[in-house]
Order: structure tokens, then C-alpha cells, then sequence
């Protein structure tokens, strides 16, 4: 696999999901990948064709919601000159430059009810029909798909062509989500945190402050491995400090107290950084005190870590005085991890 192609977890979710595609790589069917943004279905779709008979043919990728609907038709199936307006000449579909190989239909819920009908009969009977033209064309070409969506229901409501699903779903691989997948957040952030610090050319690995773990296992990650691998490169990248464990992590890139802020009709809206956070679960507190102290830890922690633990910076960003963030930070034994330099 290539470099952007590994697998790296070790939850059993996860690796069950590799499994399957595994299995189901030597037959040659259909396969629906379903799962969340950024749970790594071309990966999986990609696994399927290299570990298939099929490995040294065409791997044709096509993503159902980047084109038009009145272009999907003569992308998946070829036009012939003339056929419309700006086919000046002719030109094979997907279906063709995959022959003998693969083709990997992403967003899959996004084709038109036209182009479903089609693509059902290239799937039932191997002819696909370019537009402008009455010959059919036999391929061969085994199909995997991908999508976000439940097409089951889609189908039940008459979004999605039902015989079209039974066709495509032979075997169904469902990737569970980063937030499920236990103790794969750790090890996929350090990966790759040590993959950037060889990018910027490290000479070792500082890996991360343990407040940054804790916040990093907290997230629930909506844009999953995706969004994981830009938070863990952008900490390091930010951070240069190749010296000491990376203390501060950004997930959202675009909060500032400067950002513009949209308005709908007359109202304007606020912005999030001033928008009520949610509230903590205060029927799980039993300890008052113990709950007090562990949010002023987070608080200093993060502000140190934002500030690179520079104490002054930090204790004007906190409205406190020098001598009192020093007092937070013996009194929660936060002194060790930034080291007494950062005083200055």
C-alpha cells in the first residue's frame, strides 16, 4: 500500500471491518462501503481491488457528487461526437477505462434516478451504451460503492432504486466511526505526529503533553481519521518545538475573535466563540471540590499550553497575576512539564 494507504488501528471494530474487505477481495462481486466522512472508504475500496485477481488492472474512481447530473451519465458511460452540445468528439466512460478492472463509484447516493436505471442494467447485463450511440459495448468490470447514507431507507422513500441496491450489496462493509474504535485516537496521533516531525525534519519526537492526550481521546471526531490527521499536523506544525511535547492543539482552524460573522436577514448572528457552551452533566458531580480543582487544571493547562508555557503571557491571557498562576501551577503540579525556563 502506499504511503497515504495505510491501516493503522488495533480496536476490533476496526480491524473486523479490514477483515471482511479482505475476505470479500477474492470475490468477484459487488461491494457497498458504508461509513461516516473520513472513516476511510477509498481505503477500503482500494484493499479490495489490490487484494483481488483483478490487482494489476485499472482502479477507476469516480465521485458521484463532484459532476453535474447532466454530465454523470457520459462520464460513467462515454459520448459519442455530436451527441450534445460540446462533444466534439468522441470519448469512453468509466465503465471502459476500467474494463477488466475496477471502478469505485463514491457518494453513490448522489446519482440521478436516470442514472441509477442505467447503471443498473451495466451491472446486471455487462453492457454499458455510450451516449449518441445504439451499439452496447460488453466490460467487465466488478463494481464497489460507497456512501454516508442509509440507502435502505433512501429506498423505502423512493430515493434509490431498490432492485439497484439488492445488486450492488452482495457484501456490505460498515466502517465504525473513530469514536468508537477504543484506543485507535492514541495511536493513529502518533503516528501521525511523527510523520510530520519527519516532514519538518525533527531530529526526534516530543510527542504530546498528556492535557493535549486527554483533550484529543475527549473529542468525538465528526470528520473521523480525516479530520484527526489535520488536527495532529497542524499541532505539530504550529507548535516548533521539537524539544518538548507538544502542548497546544487547535480542533476548529477557523476560531478567531476576529472572524466575520454571517448575518441572516436582520439578525446577526454570534459568533462561537461567544455562543453558550454546553453544559457539563452536573447530576454525575459528587465531589465539588474535586470537580473545581479538575476544571481550573484544564483551564491553566491549556492557556500554558496555547502560550507555549510562557507564565507571563499565559497569566495575562487568564487576568491573573504572575505569582497567582504560579501558585495554580505548583498547586496542580503542572511545573514539571513546562519546565521553569518557560518563566521568562
Amino acid at each position: 500500500m502506499e504511503r497515504e494507504s495505510q491501516f493503522i488501528g488495533q480496536s476490533g471494530a476496526f480491524l473486523d471491518a479490514v477483515e471482511r474487505a479482505s475476505h470479500a477481495a477474492t470475490m468477484n462481486r459487488p461491494v457497498l462501503v458504508v461509513g461516516e466522512r473520513g472513516t476511510g472508504k477509498e481505503l477500503i475500496a482500494e484493499r479490495l481491488h489490490r487484494l483481488s485477481s483483478r490487482w494489476d488492472e485499472p482502479l477507476v474512481t469516480m465521485n458521484c457528487a463532484a459532476l453535474p447530473e447532466t454530465l454523470i451519465e457520459a462520464e460513467l458511460f462515454g459520448h459519442e461526437a455530436g451527441a450534445f452540445t460540446g462533444a466534439t468528439r468522441s470519448r469512453a466512460g468509466r465503465f471502459e477505462e476500467a474494463d477488466r478492472g475496477t471502478l469505485f463509484l463514491d457518494e453513490l447516493a448522489t446519482l440521478s434516478m436516470q442514472a441509477q436505471e442505467r447503471l443498473l442494467r451495466a451491472v446486471e447485463y455487462g453492457e454499458v451504451t455510450r451516449i449518441g450511440s445504439n451499439r452496447p459495448q460488453r466490460v467487465d468490470v466488478r463494481i464497489v460503492a460507497a456512501t454516508n447514507e442509509d440507502l435502505p431507507q433512501l429506498a423505502d422513500e423512493g430515493r434509490f432504486r431498490a432492485d439497484l441496491l439488492d445488486r450492488l450489496s452482495f457484501e456490505v462493509i460498515t466502517l465504525p466511526p473513530l469514536r468508537v474504535r477504543e484506543g485507535d485516537v492514541a495511536v493513529l496521533a502518533e503516528f501521525f505526529g511523527r510523520r510530520m516531525a519527519s516532514e519538518l525534519r525533527w531530529e526526534g519526537w516530543p510527542g504530546f503533553a498528556e492535557h493535549v492526550r486527554e483533550q484529543l481521546q475527549r473529542h468525538l471526531w465528526p470528520g473521523n481519521v480525516r479530520e484527526l490527521r489535520n488536527v495532529i499536523e497542524r499541532a505539530v506544525y504550529r507548535w516548533g518545538d521539537a524539544d518538548n511535547p507538544i502542548g497546544h492543539v487547535v480542533f476548529d482552524p477557523f476560531e478567531s475573535p476576529w472572524k466575520p460573522t454571517a448575518q441572516v436577514t436582520a439578525q446577526k448572528v454570534q459568533p462561537a466563540s461567544q455562543q453558550p457552551a454546553t453544559a457539563p452533566d452536573y447530576d454525575q458531580i459528587a465531589d465539588l471540590r474535586a470537580a473545581v480543582e479538575s476544571h481550573e487544571r484544564a483551564i491553566v493547562e491549556h492557556a500554558l499550553g496555547k502560550h507555549r508555557w510562557n507564565q507571563r503571557q499565559t497569566a495575562k491571557a487568564l487576568g491573573l497575576s504572575y505569582d497567582q498562576l504560579r501558585h495554580c501551577i505548583r498547586k496542580h503540579g503542572l511545573a514539571e512539564r513546562g519546565g521553569e525556563e518557560a518563566a521568562a
